[in-house]
């Protein structure tokens, strides 16, 4: 189906930060699959953790138990401080539960018309709940009528929520910490503190999404880890697995308690081929000091392109948190990304942002050879 436009471009092995096409021409990946291999293409571990794992046992069904389903649960509450896990395949799967928590959580409160505030320019996935959930008019087109259950608010307006404190149908919250698909926006930095202040004063959920921000890509493991909050739900997806589709729906306290068998489910949800995966990639995670890396590669890009960039009256901002970086310039910027492929450079345009979202394991080489590449297209336009 014509849902995709694809470059044209085909890409046959990966290595590191690096994509090799068919006709053997080397690419440096700043985009990581849309922050999916945050470890890089191919990674030696990962790759041994699927082999053996395929070897043995690859999908039976969640109507038996699956150790390293439950090893992985653990392993994740442990390091969020959340209470249970429910596994999935998609960003949008994990949302959708968490969504689905929120119903059953305003059922449970007698409420009949549940709301969730969201917040403008927000992406949560292409299901009609999510997409019902997202903050961008662009993506909903064609799709009405949408889940009415939904009202979006600016982001990091902290008074945009005080606002609706005193419509009794809201139940929950939903944020990602950073948003990713408008342009790497980030907020204040007690935004999400504030947030949680009001969730709990009137008994709402706050349901953080870090599908994109998660697994280290902003210099923590979770992004919420800055604000030493806790959310009432997290949502994991993308680079949880490093290339194999997997995502979980953490909650805490009673929110953890409000599924019930048959209440939800998925068939391929938390098989033992991708829990085997994930485990290894958190892993390496702790193993390698990966969030540090993107953090100092983080600052050493944002710094390098500031300085070389300064002159030029096209750049509005540079932003970034680790290694989610965005540069916003004041005009259509859409021909850089064939600009940037005839350049043997994968990025990814927003509006008027590049964005960069590297495999986490860039080194200074690397990143030398993004900036001097990104300079001189955005020279050229």
């Amino acid at each position: 189906m014509s849902n995709y436009a694809p470059l044209e471009v085909s890409f046959i092995k990966g290595n590191g930060c690096y994509l090799i096409d068919d006709k053997k021409n080397k690419y440096l990946d700043a985009l990581s699959g849309v922050a999916v291999v945050n470890l890089g293409h191919c990674q030696q571990d990962i790759v041994k953790a699927i082999q053996d794992q395929a070897a043995k046992l690859i999908h039976t069904s969640n109507w038996y138990q699956i150790k390293h389903q439950q090893n992985l649960a653990e392993k994740l509450c442990k390091l969020t401080d959340m209470d249970r896990a429910f596994f999935a395949n998609s960003g949008a799967e994990a949302n959708e539960a968490a969504i689905k928590i929120s119903r059953i959580y305003a059922n449970k409160k007698n409420i009949k018309n549940p709301i969730i505030l969201t917040a403008k320019k927000s992406f949560h996935g292409r299901t009609m709940a999510t997409l019902s959930a997202t903050g961008n008019d662009n993506v909903k087109k064609g799709f009405a009528p949408l889940l009415e259950e939904f009202i979006h608010v600016d982001f990091n307006d902290i008074n945009a929520i005080k606002k609706h404190i005193n419509n009794e149908n809201i139940v929950a919250v939903m944020l990602e910490p950073i948003q990713g698909e408008s342009g790497v926006i980030i907020p204040d930095d007690n935004y999400l503190n504030l947030v949680r202040k009001i969730c709990d004063n009137n008994k709402w959920l706050l349901i953080l999404d870090e599908v994109q921000t998660g697994i280290a890509r902003t210099g923590k493991l979770f992004a919420y880890f800055y604000n030493n909050i806790t959310p009432d739900l997290l949502t994991i997806g993308k680079a949880l697995g490093n290339g194999v589709p997997i995502s979980a729906c953490l909650a805490k306290g009673n929110a953890a308690k409000l599924f019930t068998p048959g209440s939800h489910g998925s068939t391929f949800g938390g098989n033992p081929l991708v829990c085997s995966t994930a485990s290894k990639v958190l892993d390496i995670i702790k193993r390698d000091n990966i969030a540090n890396n993107a953090v100092k590669m983080g600052d050493y890009i944002a710094c390098n392109l500031k300085n070389k960039l300064v002159s030029s009256e096209k750049i509005v901002e540079i932003r970034h948190k680790g290694l989610m970086l965005a540069i916003e310039l004041n005009q259509d910027c859409s021909s850089l990304l064939q600009q940037a492929l005839d350049n043997k450079l994968l990025i990814n345009i927003t509006g008027k942002s590049i964005r960069l979202l590297p495999p986490l394991i860039i080194n200074q080489k690397q990143a030398d050879i993004l900036i001097a590449k990104l300079v001189k297209i955005i020279n050229e336009l």
